[in-house]
């Protein structure tokens, strides 16, 4: 298992001659009705990680999630204190069976168990990405005490009272129902156990005006959602399931604000990350539209690198104008 190269963008687990044609897919599921894509969310969440996946790994790492930063501290180092502060909130240690929604290619499952000792069982529902983290975990001398299942975190393949806690890295806002989505991760949880997450949501600041829909849109498309909840939703699904939240918070605010969330992708340049910045994703659009005109890169890769760009574009305004957070954070039980 290797890190993706420029050439292998866009393609992930689908054959060159494929990707066009899963492109044109995703982009006719976000230009129809919302009711229909959220009844297909799972084949509008494959096609989306199918196509993304590499841009993910080259540019981001292989945490696909944002965190609050602090000064001076490093993009890399800001994820893994987010892993580590969701780990905390569980209170993990050696001996515990732990469950991940929404595993991604297992960067902070890797990393929770480590730092914790836990064994994690990742839920997701995307071929390329599974084969991925498993081969990872493997690498890492971690395949006894990481284990990946392939399904839908919407039904639990576990049963009842399995699981000693719960965290999601913002994986859940693939889902269109999170109360039927709570519903069955409290089934798996036992009594006492708590689930940790933080997600992608509305604030109370989005008004449905124009501008903020076109912003939400954005982010819709950019960031593979069949629909964006806000944080109220989210908040009375997961009650309505019938966890109890202890705590939540828009961590968005707990970074310094030279180095809000968003500042990697708005960052003209960066000595410590160049491919996530403005400049970075330019020149990653550019040297791929000429790897695919020279039919080095499959046919469709640039229009991934197109519409993931005009995502982070709108995740900064969102970012900026208070709309919209990736940092809602919660810790509930179930009692």
């Amino acid at each position: 298992m290797k890190t993706p190269r420029l050439s292998d963008l866009g393609r992930g687990t689908l054959p060159s001659s494929r990707v066009q044609g899963v492109v044109d897919a995703y982009a006719t599921s976000h230009a129809g009705a919302v009711a229909a894509r959220t009844a297909h969310y799972a084949e509008v969440v494959n096609q989306y990680y199918d196509l993304v996946t590499d841009f993910y790994e080259y540019g981001w790492g292989q945490s696909f999630h944002f965190a609050p930063r602090l000064r001076g501290e490093s993009l890399a180092a800001s994820l893994a204190r987010h892993q580590f502060h969701l780990a905390l909130a569980l209170a993990l240690a050696p001996g515990m069976r732990v469950l991940d929604l929404g595993c991604g290619v297992g960067g902070p499952m890797r990393a929770i168990a480590r730092f914790s000792g836990a064994r994690i069982v990742g839920v997701n529902n995307n071929a390329y990405q599974v084969d991925r983290a498993r081969a990872y975990n493997a690498r890492a001398g971690l395949a006894a005490q990481c284990e990946v299942v392939h399904g839908d975190v919407m039904a639990l393949p576990f049963p009842d009272a399995s699981f000693d806690g719960v965290y999601g890295l913002q994986a859940m806002c693939h889902l269109p129902d999170w109360r039927a989505l709570f519903t069955g991760v409290r089934r798996v949880m036992k009594p006492g156990a708590r689930l940790a997450a933080s997600d992608w949501v509305l604030t109370e600041r989005y008004d449905d005006g124009a501008e903020h829909r076109a912003i939400r849109k954005g982010i819709e498309v950019g960031g593979g959602l069949p629909d964006l909840h806000t944080a109220s939703e989210a908040l009375a699904a997961i009650e309505a399931a019938g966890l109890t939240i202890l705590e939540h918070r828009d961590l968005a605010g707990e970074s310094d604000p030279e180095t809000p969330w968003y500042q990697p992708l708005a960052a003209g340049w960066s000595m410590s990350g160049l491919m996530h910045t403005r400049l970075g994703r330019w020149l990653t659009n550019r040297t791929v539209r000429v790897l695919e005109t020279a039919r080095i890169a499959p046919r469709g890769a640039t229009a991934v690198s197109t519409f993931l760009n005009a995502g982070a574009d709108a995740m900064v305004a969102g970012g900026r104008t208070g709309i919209f957070t990736p940092l809602l954070y919660l810790v509930a039980v179930r009692s």
